[in-house]
């Protein structure tokens, strides 16, 4: 053999036994890739505003349930309807009270600015009712539309009614409290007439309470109930849960050490363990002021109890695949702030 080949020879053997050794000592050299980034954090992706927990205000049993798991819903659009028949009959029973009422007094004339305020109250009563009822066809519209799908003319059409009828309501309120600054004592029939209104402002909005609504414009992520099951305000599970899937962000456990490399505006790459090879962007829209005990881990490592951790939110640019739930690791770019 050569001095030269046994020059590389040696070489070699130096190499390998300096790669065992950094291997038994659990050291790695980092690539060329790895030397990009300046911190590496856990987290998991979610909705920018938040994932919505809907419940019921009342216990009562589900009559029908009328979306699923993906579908995209309207704020205030029914979700769930539960039985109602108790509810309905007290509203039947309180509208024959308030007709009695104002027959009542009705036969009672009024001059000057009690009859204004007559005038008033009797227009917001009717507005009152006339947006309930436009509620009512908003509700039959929307299960219509989702059930045989197609063109949302009707709905389109009705949501606009129960806008101009919720403008009227405003409208008649404010005159009526401009008429009751100038008017005298109302009448005992006129008292009577109030209360007989109250009551069945009540008795509607208890039946109004047995359609579960969506509180915002959103995709529903998960159904946990059915048709003849019991629901309360108390239940460890969530009817339903949505999110406004339009912004993803991604909240992620920065190591404590590491938050003198991170900032706001930061570029980042994600990548997620159901995507391997491909990374996703994103930029820190905000750093938690409040260092913690952590709560996730990377991919694949162990979970230190001992690592104190600052929450660091991502705004997701290109959120691609990623869905809410979803762990994922979060790399921060080495020196980089994006203007904007």
């Amino acid at each position: 053999m050569s001095k030269r080949r046994r020059a590389l020879v040696a070489i070699a053997e130096l190499v390998i036994a300096a790669g065992v050794l950094l291997a038994a000592s659990g050291v790695t050299i980092a690539s060329p890739d790895e030397k990009r980034w300046q911190a590496v954090a856990p987290g998991r992706v979610e909705s920018c505003s938040g994932q919505i927990k809907v419940a019921t205000d009342v216990t009562a049993v589900v009559d029908k349930v009328l979306v699923k798991a993906n579908d995209r819903v309207f704020a205030g659009e029914p979700l769930i309807h539960l039985a109602d028949g108790e509810p309905a009959a007290r509203l039947a029973a309180a509208e024959t009270q308030v007709a009695l009422r104002k027959r009542a007094r009705d036969e009672r004339s009024a001059s000057g600015s009690a009859n204004a305020r007559r005038k008033a109250r009797d227009a917001v009563a009717d507005a009152e009712q006339a947006l309930y009822d436009v509620r009512a066809i908003v509700d039959r519209a929307a299960a219509e539309w989702r059930t045989k799908g197609g063109p949302d003319d009707s709905l389109t059409t009705a949501r606009s009614a129960l806008a101009r009828a919720q403008a009227e309501l405003t409208k008649r309120q404010e005159e009526l409290q401009t008429t009751e600054e100038d008017s005298p004592l109302p009448s005992l029939l006129e008292g009577q007439l109030s209360i007989a209104r109250s009551e069945y402002a009540v008795a509607r909005s208890a039946l109004d309470k047995m359609t579960v609504r969506a509180p915002i414009d959103g995709t529903v992520l998960q159904v946990n109930v059915r048709a003849g099951e019991l629901v309360s305000p108390g239940s460890p599970q969530p009817p339903l849960q949505l999110a406004d899937l339009s912004a993803l962000c991604l909240r992620a456990e920065l190591d404590e050490r590491d938050l003198g490399s991170v900032k706001v505006k930061q570029p980042v790459s994600v990548r997620a363990a159901a995507f391997p090879g491909r990374e996703f962007e994103g930029i820190v829209s905000s750093i938690a002021p409040l260092v913690e005990p952590g709560r996730l881990e990377p991919s694949g490592s162990r979970n230190q109890t001992d690592v104190n951790i600052v929450e660091v939110m991502v705004k997701l640019t290109g959120p691609g695949e990623l869905m809410v739930g979803m762990k994922a690791d979060v790399f921060f770019r080495f020196g980089q702030v994006v203007d904007r």
